[in-house]
């Protein structure tokens, strides 16, 4: 069975993103699963995900960025026993919609490195 993984933005969800109130402050969770390995750098993926914070924080912080929460799952209460857990989940709070689109569309924004730690995510927008 082929697995998918995703580390991508959608698009046209991200266009659907761009339409939200700009007055309205917007939590995006990350859902994170490393590479056991980055080939580019020999590092773990949680190892590489390290740096891509490091180079992300300037980032963060232009944005008005507030981390949430960073921590791994312990386990599920409710759902399937047997469910695979993320290997982080990391919670941050922007005080408007374009806040975050500014900051991805950076001029020398690290999302390359968030590419080459994981292997698969999900980036789901809150309110």
């Amino acid at each position: 069975m082929k697995t998918t993984s995703h580390h991508k933005i959608n698009q046209e969800q991200l266009k659907a993103f761009s339409l939200l109130p700009v007055d309205k402050p917007v939590v995006m969770m990350n859902l994170l699963k490393f590479k056991d390995t980055v080939a580019e750098t020999g590092l773990s993926g949680a190892e590489s995900y390290k740096e891509y914070m490091k180079a992300a924080m300037p980032y963060f912080q232009k944005a008005n960025a507030e981390i949430l929460y960073l921590g791994k799952p312990q386990r599920t209460l409710i759902g399937p026993e047997d469910e695979i857990l993320w290997d982080k989940i990391l919670l941050i709070r922007y005080k408007t919609p374009v806040d975050f689109l500014k900051m991805i569309t950076a001029k020398g924004y690290p999302a390359h490195l968030r590419d080459q730690s994981l292997q698969d995510s999900r980036l789901i927008q809150c309110h």
